[in-house]
Order: C-alpha cells, then sequence, then structure tokens
C-alpha cells in the first residue's frame, strides 16, 4: 500500500476520526451517568436532611432504603411546577413522616428544599433548604441549620385551614399564622421561601386534607 498517496491520506483521516468520536461518545456517555448518579444521591442527601439523617455520598442510598418507605406520585397544579412530583412517606423510630419537596425563586435565582410533617400531616418535623446563586451572608443563610431549625413543630393548618408558615423580618411576628424569622438583609430571598412554601403546600392541598 502506498501510504503516501493521498487515498491512504484521506482513508487515515476518516479513520481516526471515528475512532475519536467514538471514544468521545462512550466518554460523554459515562460521565452524563455519573452526573445523572450523583444527582439523584443529593436528591437524596436533601431528603434525608428534612427527617434530621445527616448522610453523605457513601450511605446515602443505604439510610434513603432505611428511612424512605414508598414514593407517592401525585397531580398538582398545572401552573406549579414542583422540583420533584413525588411525596415521600418515611418512617423513623417506629413514626410515620411524609417528605414534601418545595421549589421557588429566591433574588438570584431558584430555591428549592423539603419539609417533613408528622403524621397529623400539620406539625412540622423538620426542614431542609438550598439555592443555586443566593448572596453568602444573607440569602444564602437559608441553607443552615439555624434558619431551618426554626420551622421546627410549626404547624402548616390554622383552624382547620391551609395556611402554611410565614416567614417574617426579624422581630415582627404574623398573628394569622405561625411564623419563623426571615434573614436579616435577605428580604427577597425570604419572601421567596414564604412565597414558595404556600404555593407548594397549596400544590399538595388534596394529599394534606385527606385523613
Amino acid at each position: 500500500m502506498n501510504t503516501s498517496s493521498n487515498a491512504y491520506t484521506v482513508s487515515y483521516v476518516a479513520v481516526m476520526v471515528i475512532i475519536v468520536a467514538a471514544l468521545l461518545a462512550v466518554t460523554a456517555g459515562s460521565l452524563g451517568e455519573k452526573i445523572s448518579k450523583n444527582k439523584e444521591i443529593d436528591n437524596k442527601i436533601q431528603v434525608l436532611a428534612s427527617l434530621n439523617v445527616e448522610s453523605d455520598f457513601d450511605n446515602a442510598e443505604e439510610l434513603y432504603a432505611k428511612y424512605v418507605k414508598r414514593e407517592i406520585a401525585f397531580e398538582g397544579e398545572k401552573e406549579f411546577n414542583v422540583l420533584k412530583k413525588v411525596i415521600f412517606e418515611c418512617e423513623k423510630d417506629g413514626k410515620t413522616y411524609f417528605v414534601l419537596p418545595q421549589e421557588g425563586a429566591g433574588l438570584w435565582g431558584p430555591i428549592w428544599g423539603y419539609l417533613s410533617l408528622e403524621a397529623d400531616k400539620n406539625t412540622v418535623y423538620g426542614a431542609y433548604f438550598s439555592h443555586k446563586g443566593e448572596t453568602p451572608g444573607l440569602g444564602a443563610e437559608i441553607s443552615t441549620p439555624a434558619f431551618q431549625s426554626q420551622f421546627v413543630g410549626k404547624h402548616i393548618f390554622k383552624n382547620g385551614e391551609l395556611v402554611s408558615i410565614a416567614v417574617v423580618k426579624p422581630g415582627k411576628i404574623d398573628e394569622s399564622k405561625d411564623y419563623v424569622d426571615g434573614i436579616g438583609g435577605g428580604t427577597i430571598t425570604s419572601q421567596g421561601v414564604d412565597k414558595m412554601m404556600l404555593e407548594s403546600l397549596n400544590c399538595y392541598k388534596d394529599f394534606l386534607t385527606t385523613k
């Protein structure tokens, strides 16, 4: 074979292009699967956090299988797109809890979280919130235990009506419902959490009002 001919050169280049393309496709597919798996595990860590269960990438799947007994599909309001269209029925220390996904908007981008309720579907057992780009020291504080722990023991119903939990300016009160202090200097993000919870919980209203 004449390796210096144009035909050989063209054939060689074509073969190399095919080989490189195939390798890139395999690498991209493998990387995509890894990213998807990491996202799945991260979501499980967040669900567990709302149940006051600490986990990491090494043990999240084991703990998730231990505490999450059922994933309940539901249909919410069409105009509202929740983070996960599923309710997590969980069991911990012999007690039943329900974890409800939340999704909303902060000052700089999406915010989300999970709210766990006791079996009465009213009393908050735990809360987890996170964000994509809120300001450190301000709106980003919604992802801290100091903010999230305020929700424990609060109620989302008042006098039989689903009212959610208010997020108010520090030092203020809301006599119409249970409330927590918002983030000082993070007013818009705090308002985003307030709105997110109200809209999310109303999305689950049929489930929450069914005993």
